[in-house]
């Protein structure tokens, strides 16, 4: 479909692989994600501004407030981001004095991340966020919830799609 600020693009068609446009980046469900994901972002740039964090940062505190205290390996797990990634985000984050680390006593090889008394208290100014993606979306609640259950599905068929490619090719 065609979307503003995207000169060229056509209306939404379905495509056969044996179509010439099948290439083009506007028929690319991952270049749709890839512009939807960089949009969210800029809207997350501003809204958490006030509360000093980058979106990959806010992702760490939402895990945390849900979750409580986490190994870094499980925090990792529930971003679906890996240590090399993640470890930068929490140092930035203890920085900030939101989160600190701790080895495990039990296994030095393990550090924990535990929420400060000043990242528990961010919660509360965080309220607000979500209503004001929400309102960014111009989506109602309900199409929401749908979207985020089809993306949820596409990334439960990609997942799988994954482990059997790379199970066929060894």
């Amino acid at each position: 479909m065609a979307r503003k600020g995207y000169p060229g693009a056509m209306t939404a068609t379905i495509r056969t692989a044996a179509d010439p446009d099948w290439l083009r980046l506007d028929s690319q469900i991952c270049f749709s994600l890839h512009a939807a994901s960089r949009a969210f972002n800029g809207v997350y740039r501003v809204v958490l501004k006030d509360l000093g964090l980058t979106y990959p940062q806010y992702l760490v505190m939402l895990v945390l407030w849900e979750q409580g205290d986490l190994p870094v390996k499980r925090l990792g797990e529930h971003l679906r981001l890996d240590s090399g990634t993640l470890s930068p985000l929490v140092k930035r984050l203890e920085a900030a004095t939101l989160v600190r680390r701790e080895r495990s006593t039990e296994d030095e090889r393990s550090v924990w991340v535990r929420l400060t008394e000043e990242g528990a208290a961010l919660r509360e100014r965080a309220l607000e966020v979500p209503r004001r993606i929400v309102d960014a979306t111009g989506f109602d609640p309900a199409e929401i919830a749908d979207l985020r259950e089809r993306l949820d599905q596409l990334t439960d068929a990609l997942d799988a799609a994954a482990v059997a490619a790379a199970r066929d090719a060894d």
